[in-house]
């Protein structure tokens, strides 16, 4: 979904607008899946990476502006364990019981026009 917001700063009003997101690319080279014996699953993510492609603009009381931006996060590490109950009393069923993630690198390109 698009982001729409605005900030307030000294010198007045920022309203932005960031649309067309689209993930350009993911990169896992350090994945793995664990049991944990009687309680669930765990799944640990190491230096991952992600790109994002989007279009923005941003309007303030004094100049507008817009254009395409690419966002590359990269050293992410995700920790996270499920729960999968076995009390045969429906169907299956998975949960997030707890979930731990953190980024290293976080690298902005706006390109646009004045």
């Amino acid at each position: 979904p698009d982001l729409t917001g605005h900030e307030k700063f000294a010198l007045g009003n920022v309203k932005y607008n960031i649309s067309r997101i689209h993930v350009t690319a993911v990169e896992l080279p350090s994945a793995y899946i664990s049991l944990l014996p009687g309680s669930g699953i765990k799944l640990v993510i190491g230096n991952a990476s992600l790109t994002i492609d989007m279009s923005w603009n941003i309007r303030t009381w004094m100049f507008k502006d817009s254009g395409r931006g690419t966002v590359h996060i990269s050293k992410v590490f995700v920790t996270a364990i499920f729960s999968t109950p076995l009390d045969n009393a429906g169907p299956a069923s998975i949960s997030l019981t707890s979930c731990r993630t953190t980024s290293g690198d976080v690298d902005i390109k706006l390109n646009g026009k004045t």
